[in-house]
């Protein structure tokens, strides 16, 4: 096994480079990119069950992840706005689910079914770090880009920031990803800005 540096940029040889890359998901004839990348996702360990802590029925966060979102939800609530948690922690095997029995169900393909759901293994919801957002007072908007035109989103535009949260898949986001305005990913330790460093680089080139 060889692994050459030229012109400062490291190469790896192909068997190296196949450990290095995470495998196929089971179902999908997709392999993943050089990058890692599968349909243009990254991918994601699952959080460890020790790190995760309740915040209400069927939902849970990564617990650094968790004091930031009820501080957040808080501040919203003191500025009138009624911000509420859709969907958080989500394991591997239920992302499974979600992503082929959707796919299933509305006959699409990988691709696009990827643009709006991760493949198993790829989601930011597995890593304990990622929310869906609603706003109270607009039900009707939740998980569509009609969530852009509520106060919510105003809310976290102007706010999120401050509580470590960033939006994953802005409006034409290199990735490739349908753009989710209600979907934020937490940042705000060391351990959490290593997990999305790899989709922070890109989004940058």
């Amino acid at each position: 096994m060889s692994v050459a540096i030229g012109a400062g940029v490291l190469t790896l040889s192909e068997p190296f480079r196949s450990w290095l890359i995470p495998p196929a998901v089971v179902g999908l004839d997709q392999k993943p990119d050089p990058d890692g990348r599968l349909l243009g996702h990254f991918p994601y360990a699952e959080v460890s069950e020790s790190e995760l802590v309740e915040l209400e029925a069927g939902q849970r966060l990564h617990r650094d992840a968790a004091r930031e979102w009820l501080a957040m939800q808080e501040a919203a609530y003191r500025d009138g706005v009624d911000l509420r948690l859709l969907s958080a922690f989500r394991s591997v095997d239920d992302q499974t689910s979600i992503f082929f029995d959707v796919k299933s169900e509305r006959n699409q393909t990988a691709r696009d079914r990827a643009r709006v759901s991760a493949p198993p293994g790829y989601s930011e919801h597995s890593t304990g770090y990622a929310i869906d957002v609603g706003d109270a007072n607009a039900p009707g908007a939740d998980l569509s880009t009609g969530f852009e035109q509520t106060e919510g989103y105003d809310w976290l535009r102007a706010h999120a920031q401050r509580y470590h949260f960033a939006l994953s898949f802005p409006r034409g986001n290199r990735q490739g990803v349908s753009y989710e305005p209600w979907h934020w990913r937490f940042e705000g330790t060391a351990t959490a800005l290593k997990v999305f460093e790899p989709a922070g680089r890109f989004a940058l080139r």
